[in-house]
This record gives structure tokens, C-alpha cells and sequence, in this order.
């Protein structure tokens, strides 16, 4: 658990994914995920053009962090810990946002907080 007080490391992959994103909307969204074997951020998922927010909230795990509050804590350690790192990989996040169960991120709230 040493790196989760200063984040996991980031996957290039997950950069390539977020410039592909961002400059071209190769993809809708995308699914990040903390491999903790290999001690990396990494992409779970790629949404294609035609998805959209319920294909999003599809990806998301039921039972694992990036969705409930009811994950174990470790994980919520690893993941909040690895987040600010994660973020200044990432150039150009412009909206952040944190639920901690599916009411906390309806459409209605992504479409709130991107304006």
C-alpha cells in the first residue's frame, strides 16, 4: 500500500484514450479503473460515438469504487489517494465530479455541472 499515499501511477494508455477524447471524440466517455497488481491507473472501457449516459452507467461496477459508497475502504483509500495524481496526468479536465451512489450522477447532474 505504499504507493496509495502518493497515487498509483498512470497508464500511457489512459492518456492516449483521455488527448483521443478530447481533441478528435474518437469516444463518448471512458472507464478508468485502478489495477492494483500492476499498481496502475488503467482504461476499463471505451465508449464508442453512438453510446450514451446510460451506456456510461451501465460500465460502471455495482459493488466496486467509481460507483457506490458501499466499496470496501482500502479501495476507497487507493482511489482517493491516486485521484489528484490521476487528474494532473490527465491535461484538461475541466468538470470533476463525485458520487457516491447512482442518484448523485444522474443526467441531470452531468448536464448541470458542464455548464
Amino acid at each position: 500500500m505504499a504507493n496509495a499515499a502518493s497515487g498509483m501511477a498512470v497508464h500511457d494508455d489512459c492518456k492516449l484514450k483521455f488527448l483521443e477524447l478530447k481533441a478528435k471524440r474518437t469516444y463518448r466517455f471512458i472507464v478508468f479503473k485502478i489495477e492494483e497488481k500492476q499498481k496502475q491507473v488503467i482504461v476499463e472501457k471505451v465508449g464508442e460515438p453512438g453510446q450514451g449516459y446510460e451506456d456510461f452507467a451501465a460500465s460502471l461496477p455495482a459493488d466496486e469504487c467509481r460507483s457506490p459508497d458501499t466499496s470496501k475502504v482500502r479501495s476507497k483509500m487507493i482511489y482517493a489517494s491516486s485521484k489528484d495524481r490521476f487528474k494532473r496526468e490527465l491535461d484538461g479536465i475541466q468538470v470533476e465530479l463525485q458520487a457516491t451512489d447512482p442518484t448523485e450522477m444522474g443526467l441531470d447532474v452531468f448536464k448541470s455541472r458542464a455548464n
